[in-house]
């Protein structure tokens, strides 16, 4: 597996995801990944820091250019904690756990940003802008409710399926409601 290409694409997906989620500076991206799957083995079983660094490096860099944050989901095994900077937490009260990932009970994705990051903190649960799902991960649990799927030129990362979210405000009202375009 080149990991320069496992790089290149996640900056491509989300570069793509970015421009149709329409975020703004203090947002948030929850990003799920198996670097098994990355590696086209069964998830939980093959577990790659050099597989996680290489996604977290087409990805960081972008996020930290445009001012959005990141969260990364831990594995089951740490019941999907969530590794982000510390003054996200404190911005948003989020309810810390005391944790450290390590690539077999964690992820090494989960992993990898914990090393990457300035002051990481674990914490329970977000309500993150957009995510991203690389090698069904299930991150649905950390988005806000309405959903709306992002299709890109990029459905895989390595061997592992990808899939990319934003979310949208809620519609209120009725038959007389009128909406703000510009928030769909």
């Amino acid at each position: 597996m080149d990991m320069n290409e496992v790089t290149a694409a996640a900056r491509q997906a989300l570069t793509e995801l970015l421009d149709a989620a329409h975020l703004e500076p203090g947002s948030v991206l929850v990003v799920g990944c198996s670097s098994s799957e990355i590696l086209g083995q069964k998830i939980g079983t093959a577990s790659s820091m050099d597989a996680a660094k290489a996604l977290l490096d087409g990805l960081l860099p972008l996020l930290r250019e445009r001012g959005i944050y990141l969260a990364a989901q831990c594995c089951e095994h740490l019941n999907r904690a969530l590794i982000v900077e510390k003054a996200l937490a404190q911005r948003d009260r989020l309810d810390r756990v005391n944790v450290v990932p390590q690539p077999k009970a964690g992820g090494s994705f989960a992993t990898a940003v914990w090393e990457a990051l300035e002051q990481p903190v674990a914490v329970e649960s977000i309500r993150a802008d957009a995510g991203m799902d690389v090698g069904s991960t299930l991150i649905g649990m950390h988005l806000k409710p309405v959903v709306v799927p992002v299709r890109t030129s990029v459905d895989h990362i390595g061997c592992a399926p990808l899939v990319l979210a934003r979310t949208r405000y809620k519609y209120v009202g009725g038959p007389r409601a009128h909406y703000d375009e510009s928030l769909m």
